[in-house]
């Protein structure tokens, strides 16, 4: 899978029904194009799976349920059941208002001996770079340093729209947002038991569509035409958070940890 990941952007989010999301869809088309993998599917959409790692104490998790305005997620993602497939390392940050991202895909057959600990080296990569053995060591820095563990397997459905020729802006609509409990290193499309966001975050059911309006600079005057023509109101959406508001932070958490004092840890300067 080609990358043309935005490792520093901002980004704004709405929820919308499902029969807006489509109107919105012609709309930006006018000023972007699906994105290669958006574009081979009838529904503009593909599958996204992700396997979250977290502290026992779910550290991550509530550092956003906090607000803490310095934090980060630790997420390794895949796309398919391929074993030639690769794992993507995703460490995702924000600074303040500022998301940080860094990804690097890693050997799907290699992905569990790093989360067990071995150090990070170029046989566990398909095609070794150095900025992506240095994007798996913060990673690998970051999951010892609080001792996480897979703990939450997020699956949705993504239509994603870009420029012909840069990265500066990104649409995503995101669909069928869902979760199952995963505590082990596993890289399957099959969900065990899966859940739904809290009721909070689908406001219009199944029909709820996650819109996210990304950009690297400044917020473009179309954007501002395009929240306006649709009414549109901003809000949150972190997908593993709300995953775990709804199925109870003592499911996911270690048994006996998660009416433990709630870390409120801040995680400054790990970009």
């Amino acid at each position: 899978m080609n990358d043309r990941m935005q490792t520093q952007r901002y980004e704004r989010k709405y929820f919308v029904h499902n029969k807006q999301a489509l109107q919105i869809r012609e709309f930006v088309r006018h000023y972007l194009e699906p994105d290669e993998y958006s574009a081979r599917q009838p529904d503009y959409s593909y599958p996204i799976h992700s396997l979250y790692l977290d502290s026992d104490l779910l550290t991550t998790y509530w550092a956003q349920v906090h607000g803490e305005k310095n934090r980060f997620k630790l997420r390794l993602r895949y796309y398919d059941d391929n074993p030639d497939s690769p794992v993507f390392f995703e460490l995702k940050g924000r600074v303040s208002e500022c998301i940080l991202k860094q990804r690097a895909p890693v050997r799907k057959d290699c992905a569990a001996m790093l989360v067990a600990g071995q150090y990070p080296g170029p046989e566990h990569f398909l095609n070794p770079q150095a900025s992506d053995l240095v994007a798996v060591q913060n990673f690998c820095r970051l999951m010892q340093a609080l001792q996480a563990q897979p703990k939450l397997h997020v699956f949705y459905k993504r239509e994603a729209w870009l420029p012909r020729e840069d990265n500066f802006l990104r649409v995503t609509m995101d669909r069928e947002i869902c979760g199952s409990i995963e505590r082990q290193v596993k890289f399957s499309t099959n969900m065990v038991e899966p859940f739904r966001p809290a009721p909070f975050y689908l406001p219009y059911g199944n029909n709820t569509v996650v819109l996210e309006l990304k950009y690297t600079h400044n917020f473009p005057e179309w954007y501002r035409d395009l929240v306006c023509l649709f009414n549109l109101l901003q809000t949150g959406m972190p997908k593993y958070g709300s995953l775990i508001m709804n199925v109870g932070e003592e499911r996911i958490s270690a048994p006996g940890d998660w009416n433990s004092a709630m870390p409120r840890t801040r995680w400054q300067k790990q970009f």
